[in-house]
């Protein structure tokens, strides 16, 4: 077997690795590391249109390689939200197919109103997906590619199974239409073993929260490093202020520790509901967050981080060091090599 896979081929790449686009901290200097090792970078861009417009021109600035964008699209599917984030949401993914970024990573819902204009637009379309059943029915609706996801991922997770109980059933019920395994793999040997039940890539994020180049809090990074996955927590509500009904995995910190003493109390009886933990400053303006709020803290929020979500999947049992992205990709490519030689 060879590292190399039908995907790059599709995706104008050399390597199947893509980085997850984890919001503001997939900023263009990762998603160019990413890309210009061979893998395929892939920004957060759900954003203000001018914020998505820096993004797109920097990271052109940055690579030539393609790249991707991710957005998530939970909002089409869930009555928590309003007709003006449904709106919003629209003309940012316009905004991205107006600047031709190559490849459109959605998350959390049907993918199918967008396929259309995105190919029309010469975009290809990558949605993640949490079963066999959205796998098969969003290769139906005409995807360049599925990824599917596994219980073992960090931030939201929309699967219930393991990776490595859906794969191979995904894999067949999406063909000719590639799968990109995502879950739980953090080295070589698991990219390998995913490549061999019939995956064609492989999207990582705790991997990549743990590089240079990923706009974190440097403290989050450091406790990524020096976690393993039994300091991980999956809970289907903890932190749901703005986004309900979408449970995640996240290191265990000082709000889940005063929540897990309390008793674990349901949403609206948690301790310090409501309070203000500390401003997110971001290019686009400054945002007050509160606690129990979905996030990831970036290295200009002003507050204590252990107050925050600190997304992160089983493979941070793998993640040793902080490493530039170009740097990880060459290794995990290395190492799969490695692993598929065996």
């Amino acid at each position: 077997m060879s590292v190399r896979t039908p995907l790059c081929d599709l995706l104008g790449i050399d390597t199947p690795i893509l980085n997850v686009g984890f919001a503001a901290s997939a900023v263009p200097e990762l998603a160019a590391a990413v890309s210009n090792a061979g893998g395929l970078g892939v920004l957060g861009l759900g954003f203000p249109i001018e914020e998505i417009k820096r993004r797109v021109e920097r990271t052109r600035e940055l690579t030539k390689r393609p790249f991707g964008g991710n957005l998530i699209i939970a909002a089409f599917a869930s009555p928590h939200w309003g007709d003006d984030v449904r709106e919003l949401r629209r003309k940012q993914i316009a905004a991205v197919l107006a600047e031709r970024v190559p490849v459109l990573v959605l998350f959390w819902g049907d993918p199918s109103p967008f396929i259309e204009p995105a190919h029309r637009a010469g975009t290809k379309v990558l949605i993640q997906v949490g079963s066999v059943d959205e796998a098969a029915a969003a290769a139906s609706a005409g995807v360049d590619a599925v990824i599917m996801q596994g219980s073992e991922a960090g931030g939201h997770v929309k699967a219930t199974r393991s990776l490595w109980e859906t794969l191979s059933a995904a894999v067949e019920a999406t063909k000719p239409v590639p799968v990109i395994a995502s879950g739980g793999i953090g080295d070589g040997r698991g990219i390998a073993r995913a490549l061999g039940m019939g995956a064609q890539g492989v999207s990582l994020g705790t991997r990549f929260v743990a590089s240079e180049e990923a706009w974190v809090h440097d403290y989050y990074k450091r406790r990524v490093v020096a976690a393993s996955a039994a300091d991980t927590f999956y809970s289907p509500d903890l932190y749901d202020v703005g986004w309900k009904d979408a449970p995640h995995r996240t290191i265990k910190n000082k709000t889940y520790a005063r929540w897990d003493a309390a008793g674990r109390p349901p949403s609206g009886e948690r301790p310090g509901e409501g309070e203000i933990i500390g401003r997110q400053r971001l290019p686009w303006g400054d945002v007050d967050w509160q606690r129990y709020a979905v996030g990831m803290p970036v290295p200009t929020f002003d507050g204590d981080p252990e107050d925050a979500p600190m997304w992160a999947g089983l493979s941070i049992d793998r993640v040793n060091e902080v490493r530039p992205a170009g740097d990880i990709v060459r290794d995990l490519v290395r190492e799969t090599e490695e692993a598929l030689a065996d």
